[in-house]
């Protein structure tokens, strides 16, 4: 049985990761320094800026998400901020997500016995975090 956070894991997050990496390097941080703030590698900084990595689902149009965003990267940025408010703000991001449906392909091709139209978890508002 395959769950939505170990799809996430692979899609999701990296999507995320990226989309913060990318934001922090266009407002006029550096590679390494951006590797710092989110605690990477500057190569994983690289191969997100340059879209090697963290690309399987684009989650860039989701514009639910960019409050959550700015919200991590101020927590982040500040250096000290509350792992809890960050991850809980991290957890709402990716709920955010999964409501749009695009985790439900990936869903479908790692299981496929599940019937999207039957599913609909991660479509539910009952699935946020509390």
């Amino acid at each position: 049985m395959i769950i939505p956070c170990e799809i996430a894991v692979k899609s999701v997050i990296p999507a995320v990761k990226a989309l913060m990496a990318k934001e922090l390097v266009e407002n006029g941080l550096k590679q390494d320094e951006v590797a710092a703030v989110l605690g990477i590698s500057q190569s994983a900084v690289s191969k997100y800026t340059r879209k090697v990595r963290g690309n399987v689902i684009k989650v860039d149009d989701v514009k639910e998400i960019e409050p959550l965003i700015e919200k991590m990267l101020d927590l982040l940025q500040s250096r000290t901020y509350q792992r809890r408010e960050f991850l809980e703000t991290f957890c709402q991001t990716c709920i955010v997500i999964r409501k749009t449906g695009l985790v439900c392909q990936f869903c479908q091709k790692a299981e496929p016995k599940i019937k999207i139209k039957e599913c609909g978890f991660c479509l539910v508002s009952n699935t946020q975090s509390k």
